[in-house]
């Protein structure tokens, strides 16, 4: 990312929320974070490489965890650090070889801090309830359609 680009039009609680949700998949499933997103204010998806299907249960551990956070009102803060310090806090493997060597973290609390040139809510309070509205599994991508409603 360039510092003077221009940052992602994203509807600021669904991404903020996408940022929760992927962080939600890493620490339960170990996998990385979503290998494509479509992000809207309706509905969203995000697609995660999974060896296998998440069961019902898993499912709604998710949606729980994912609210969990967003009920915990965190604050979401962005500061500007050079790669090497971001590499410590968060991953950077997508990052591509031209990004800039001053990034955007965002962080969510402690919860999640990732590289990103999105719009954000300043506080999880402003997000809304997550809901997972279908998905499905196809070798080896999991792919979650969701939204978030007041």
């Amino acid at each position: 990312m360039e510092l003077n680009e221009a940052k992602k039009d994203y509807n600021e609680p669904m991404h903020t929320t996408e940022h929760i949700l992927n962080q939600t998949m890493v620490r339960m499933f170990g996998c990385g974070r979503s290998m494509n997103a479509h992000i809207e204010r309706k509905k969203s998806k995000c697609d995660y490489t999974l060896s296998q299907a998440p069961t019902e249960a898993q499912i709604e551990e998710i949606t729980n965890r994912v609210n969990d956070v967003i009920g915990q009102q965190l604050p979401v803060t962005e500061s500007l650090m050079n790669r090497e310090d971001a590499s410590r806090i968060a991953d950077l493997s997508k990052l591509s070889a031209d990004a800039s060597e001053i990034l955007r973290i965002i962080k969510v609390g402690e919860y999640d801090a990732c590289a990103c040139i999105g719009q954000h809510v300043k506080n999880t309070s402003e997000i809304g309830r997550f809901e997972i509205l279908t998905h499905d599994f196809e070798n080896g991508r999991w792919r979650v359609r969701w939204r978030v409603v007041n």
